[in-house]
């Protein structure tokens, strides 16, 4: 382990082996870091956080942090929960849980840029990328490598879906689908994110079945009508689809009409 003379480290916290700590970094009390993770000069590492194996915490990034929730309680114990194989850049923020208990989490080889946020009780899935700026507010749910890019800001309780990619600076305020592009104020359905399917390897067939999904979900046939198609199409992403729309609860994204 190597830790900066300048470092504060609370005498509770629980470091794993080769944990790299830089000048000025501050270790909260009740904080745990997993073996070969860095945190760097002026990070700060708050109490209740728990960072998973080789994970990077980049410059005066914040992990922990109080909700900005009025309904916070000050004396209330949450937990921030970070997974293996993070990278956090410059000036992250990461806000724990608001309520006793209550867990912000983030999974494995995820990948947030300078400046980005998640706010209290979110939960992001494994290789999610967040660009420079990107925030997610309250309660967000990040589906597996979806991919939100700068300067995007994303509406309490709505969901990101897998495979989804949210275009430069847009305003999701509804559910983004998974495998589709939504972009634009507010976030408009833009199609299919064909280059993350061909790259994440999906197969022809199963892009095919989406193309087909996706231009029935925005037909004239109704909503309950279409998804009950879908489910029977035959395709594990389509019926994905399905179930995700079936499960929101603050509608999603449609094109502009």
């Amino acid at each position: 382990m190597t830790f900066h003379p300048t470092a504060v480290i609370a005498p509770d916290a629980k470091l794993g082996a080769n944990v790299r700590i830089g000048p000025f970094a501050v270790i909260e009390e009740d904080v745990v870091l997993g073996d070969d993770c860095e945190i760097a000069a002026h990070a700060v590492i708050k109490r209740h956080t728990r960072i998973g194996a080789r994970s990077r915490i980049a410059e005066h990034a914040v992990i922990g942090g109080d909700p900005q929730d009025f309904k916070f309680a000050p004396g209330c114990i949450s937990y921030t929960e970070i997974g293996e194989d993070n990278w956090l850049r410059e000036g992250v923020t990461v806000h724990r849980g608001s309520r006793e208990g209550s867990v912000t989490r983030l999974g494995n080889h995820c990948f947030l840029m300078a400046y980005s946020h998640v706010a209290h009780d979110c939960t992001v899935g494994n290789n999610v990328i967040m660009a420079n700026t990107a925030g997610i507010a309250g309660e967000v749910v990040v589906h597996d490598k979806a991919f939100i890019s700068a300067a995007v800001t994303v509406h309490q309780f709505c969901r990101i879906g897998r495979n989804a990619m949210i275009g430069l600076s847009s305003k999701v305020v509804q559910d983004a689908l998974p495998f589709c592009i939504t972009d634009g104020n507010p976030g408009r359905a833009r199609g299919l994110n064909l280059v993350g399917l061909k790259r994440n390897g999906f197969s022809r067939e199963d892009i095919a079945a989406l193309k087909d999904a996706y231009r029935m979900l925005y037909s004239r046939v109704p909503l309950e009508q279409a998804l009950a198609a879908m489910s029977g199409m035959g395709s594990a992403p389509v019926k994905e689809v399905a179930e995700f729309i079936a499960g929101s609860k603050r509608g999603f994204a449609h094109p502009t009409r």
